[in-house]
């Protein structure tokens, strides 16, 4: 393993009954980084996360975690890596202060040193004044809060997020992306899944994308924007009624399929290689076919458009009441291995 990376994973498998979840993924992780994973409901990006963190043993495949394999080594593994998962993991019956307290009794911290713990990081997860509260008193972003803290007890050098921000308001995301930002500056290695393409291209240095249980690209955010076409027509019709003829228009001049946003009055599309000086076209014929068009730019391809170009259809962020497959198979799993 190079001395660079903190996580490589090699030809991981993992199947479930006759689903194979995850087809042969291989993950190079550079420490003290942001690497994010990208892909839809039952990718597979929960499964690799915890075969990354020893909860599920890999049917095929390796890997290692600051050089620790994952199987012959789980115990190294498991003491170098914490694990934030899609859905809250502490006692709500138990109070903030109690919670954290109580993992770092777990980990052999004294009384006083557990409590001491305990206080620094709910300060700094701004969660001080809700320390003597219980947990199911907490909104959704205090609660994603107090289990990253949860999961800091032992200051972990790599960090898995599997979805940490599913269903916080800006706000609490907002918070999140800082407490990630900040563990990222004090060295530690974050690897990070997501449906949420901003989230990817504000925090990932790295970023692979995992659709149908394989890595079906990987690189920089630029590297990825860039592989699928050298610009993104983004234009607001003044009409909506007019919006399918727009739509027309722009796939005649630029000959690339038209992405329809949840906005009425938006159009977008790629640019694909050798198009651009079609571009310079497209508004003379949208004003030639009566189409008014009061906003129209010109830019990189967007995540959300790399997305759509790679996997066919748009990220659906989680629904924390109906867990995809991905995640009520791994739970199941796990259980069952542990026996």
């Amino acid at each position: 393993m190079s001395a660079e990376l903190a996580v490589e994973a090699t030809g991981l498998v993992k199947h479930f009954k006759d689903v194979k979840a995850v087809d042969g993924v291989d993950l190079r992780v550079p420490a003290g980084s942001v690497y994010g994973v990208l892909g839809p409901n039952g990718a597979g990006k929960t499964t690799a996360v915890r075969m990354l963190a020893t909860l599920l043993r890999p049917d095929a495949g390796t890997a290692r975690v600051l050089g620790h394999d994952i199987v012959d080594d789980a115990d190294d593994v498991r003491f170098n890596v914490g694990l934030t998962g899609q859905f809250a993991s502490v006692d709500e019956d138990l109070t903030g202060a109690e919670n954290v307290t109580l993992l770092a009794r777990m980990y052999g911290f004294s009384g006083s040193e557990a409590r001491r713990r305990a206080s620094a990081l709910l300060a700094a997860f701004e969660l001080s004044d809700a320390a003597d509260k219980p947990v199911k008193s907490y909104s959704g972003g205090m609660r994603r809060r107090i289990d990253l803290a949860a999961s800091l007890v032992m200051s972990p050098k790599v960090l898995f997020l599997d979805e940490p921000t599913t269903g916080l308001d800006p706000r609490s995301r907002n918070q999140v992306w800082d407490i990630v930002r900040l563990l990222v500056a004090e060295g530690t290695t974050v690897l990070l899944t997501t449906q949420y393409l901003e989230e990817a291209d504000q925090l990932a240095d790295r970023i692979a994308v995992i659709d149908h249980g394989k890595v079906i690209a990987e690189g920089t955010a630029p590297q990825l924007k860039s592989s699928v076409g050298t610009g993104s027509v983004h234009l607001r019709v003044a009409d909506a009624r007019q919006r399918e003829d727009a739509a027309a228009v722009i796939e005649r001049v630029i000959g690339d399929e038209v992405t329809r946003p949840n906005d009425p009055y938006a159009l977008a599309a790629r640019v694909p290689q050798g198009m651009e000086e079609q571009v310079a076209h497209l508004l003379p014929r949208l004003h030639e076919a009566g189409i008014a068009v009061p906003e129209f730019s010109l830019g990189q391809p967007s995540l959300d458009e790399v997305f759509l170009a790679l996997t066919g259809k748009m990220p659906e962020p989680e629904d924390p009441e109906n867990e995809d497959w991905d995640e009520e198979q791994t739970e199941q799993h796990t259980e069952e291995e542990a026996r």
